[in-house]
């Protein structure tokens, strides 16, 4: 068995040990196991898929809410709708719609709730989903914007 350190806030501290273990290694171990089997099944699927991402963050977190902008237009091929809620002062919840192939999603799922000042987050991924019936790009949404606005 090996020992690891790591730091967590009071608040899920105080979650831990509401679950009533005797110590917290054997809530940590539980939890970890129960997250691995749950990782292990959500990577398995792959091709077409469809899911939805759930994050709640705090915003005032230093660049975060660019951070997370960032990530979602570097990915916009899988975003197909968010929704934004502001929970309290500091904390908003956003959920994705995501649609595209299971692993990318995985993938691109993980590194969102990996974020630094991203509190909780879980990914619904329902596969398979029927691929596009004819491939699409996307190159008729490049817009020219000074066209879109009215002159002077």
């Amino acid at each position: 068995m090996q020992r690891i350190t790591i730091t967590l806030d009071d608040e899920l501290v105080r979650e831990i040990d509401a679950l009533g273990y005797g110590n917290r290694s054997e809530a940590l171990r539980d939890l970890a196991r129960t997250g691995l089997r749950q990782a292990a099944r959500s990577r398995a699927v792959s091709g077409a898929a469809a899911a939805a991402l759930a994050y709640v963050y705090d915003h005032t977190r230093r660049d975060l809410p660019n951070r997370l902008t960032d990530a979602f237009h570097d990915h916009h091929e899988l975003s197909v709708a968010t929704l934004h809620v502001h929970l309290d002062h500091h904390s908003c919840l956003e959920l994705a719609v995501l649609k595209g192939d299971g692993a990318r999603i995985q993938r691109f799922a993980d590194a969102v709730i990996a974020e630094r000042g991203v509190r909780h987050g879980g990914l619904l991924l329902i596969a398979p989903t029927a691929p596009d019936a004819e491939p699409h790009t996307h190159d008729h949404l490049h817009n020219n914007h000074d066209e879109n606005v009215a002159e002077d």
